[in-house]
């Protein structure tokens, strides 16, 4: 089935609706938010920008969905997810207004990174209580159809939200003022988020009561160990376990090539911080073309090829084709590798959930899905650290492209070495 099918087959539910209703106004509302932070923090004219900077910037947003995301189940578990879906976009709303006031009356950066991270805070609880709740408004037989829908169309509406970010900046201007309006706009969007999860009934998302579940504080002690549990189970499933590290390996790349575009747009290729935006923002256009392109070349490719022919493909070509067009240093060239590295990120972020879904024992599926979570951040933030360390003033590097470019063909290497041969198994959205 194609994804558009896989859609229409699962919005026949009332509930499924609302909850997706839901996903979309939120993660709309954080593309406005991440293009509102990213704006302020990179490309204000107010500020220089250095790639230390930038690292610091990346971890703000990424970070609390790696340290946070392995103990949020603890709650989701035991708090009703219905009341989560509503408070949290109040809760998230009023922080972003904050924020919003925060940067308009000129107050150290300090204290704006600090309620940014508070806002990142809740809505990893938000996020968490949303896939916990999804079994709740699908049968069990259209489950893995909707599993495969639902963060595609969000991660989608993300960036239409962070197109929309722009225009609201460059009609607005990029000052103080201008990053102060659109964090209020995200606020009052995500808040919207809320009337629509209070159209569901309270008892509908669970979870369910159980006498046996153990106390909170040991709950929180289990994680850890569980954690460690659930890394030595991936260890003996080579499947999933190299198809962790695939994604893995692109993240890393695709974060120093984040780090390397920012500080080329900035110091290189513009000659002032709005130009500098503008053509960061065409390279993030060019890359959701990209990463939309993917959800249909991606079911397509793996019913011709096995998933794991398909990745090494993907990875090589990530490697070689980013190499080619940006080596020259021209604007156009990373552009062009935008649109390459969204197809190949995202075709791979396919390929390895499936791998995790298919592989991964289900007693151990949720400890499995934290560990990637933070891997899937954890190395993005990294590598913008790396990068730091490595690039110069103007982001002009061939060593860094040449490491990029050797680190995802190396990834594709190791891949092939360590994961097993087998038949093709179709992907989850493929399969009636």
């Amino acid at each position: 089935m194609s994804f558009v099918s896989d859609l229409r087959v699962v919005l026949e539910g009332r509930d499924f609706r609302r909850l997706f209703g839901t996903r979309l106004v939120s993660q709309f509302s954080d593309g406005i938010f991440q293009f509102a932070v990213a704006g302020f923090a990179f490309f204000s004219p107010e500020k220089s920008t250095s790639a230390v900077q930038i690292a610091a910037g990346l971890a703000v947003l990424f970070l609390p969905y790696s340290i946070l995301g392995p103990f949020v189940g603890v709650f989701i578990d035991r708090w009703s997810r219905r009341q989560i879906l509503v408070i949290a976009p109040i809760v998230r709303g009023a922080l972003l207004l904050l924020a919003a006031t925060l940067v308009a009356t000129g107050v150290p950066d300090a204290f704006f990174f600090a309620a940014a991270l508070a806002v990142l805070g809740v809505n990893r609880f938000f996020l968490a209580a949303l896939g916990a709740s999804l079994p709740h408004v699908v049968s069990a037989d259209r489950l893995l159809v909707a599993n495969a829908v639902t963060p595609t169309s969000g991660t989608v509406v993300t960036f239409v939200g962070a197109g929309v970010g722009y225009l609201v900046n460059r009609l607005l201007g990029g000052d103080h003022y201008g990053t102060a309006i659109l964090l209020a706009v995200s606020g009052l969007t995500f808040g919207l988020s809320a009337l629509i999860a209070r159209t569901m009934d309270r008892r509908l998302l669970g979870p369910a009561y159980d006498s046996e579940m153990p106390q909170t504080r040991e709950a929180l002690r289990n994680v850890v160990s569980g954690l460690v549990d659930g890394a030595r189970h991936i260890a003996h499933h080579r499947a999933a376990a190299a198809a962790m590290g695939a994604m893995a390996t692109h993240r890393f790349m695709y974060g120093m090539c984040t780090a390397m575009v920012v500080m080329l747009s900035r110091y290189y290729f513009a000659d002032s911080p709005v130009n500098a935006l503008d053509a960061v923002s065409l390279v993030l256009a060019t890359s959701g073309v990209g990463y939309a392109l993917a959800i249909v070349l991606t079911p397509w490719a793996t019913e011709r090829f096995e998933i794991e022919t398909w990745v090494p493909i993907m990875l090589v070509t990530a490697g070689v084709l980013s190499f080619a067009l940006c080596a020259p240093f021209q604007q156009w060239g990373f552009a062009a590798g935008g649109f390459v590295l969204g197809v190949a990120g995202q075709s791979i972020k396919i390929c390895a959930d499936t791998s995790v879904q298919r592989d991964v024992d289900d007693a151990y599926l949720g400890r499995a899905f934290s560990i990637y979570d933070m891997l899937f951040n954890g190395t993005y933030v990294l590598a913008a650290a790396v990068a730091a360390a490595l690039l110069p003033p103007n982001g002009r590097s061939l060593l860094v492209l040449g490491i990029i470019c050797a680190g995802y063909v190396g990834g594709a290497a190791l891949y092939r070495v360590v994961t097993p041969n087998r038949a093709a198994d179709p992907l989850p959205s493929s399969r009636p």
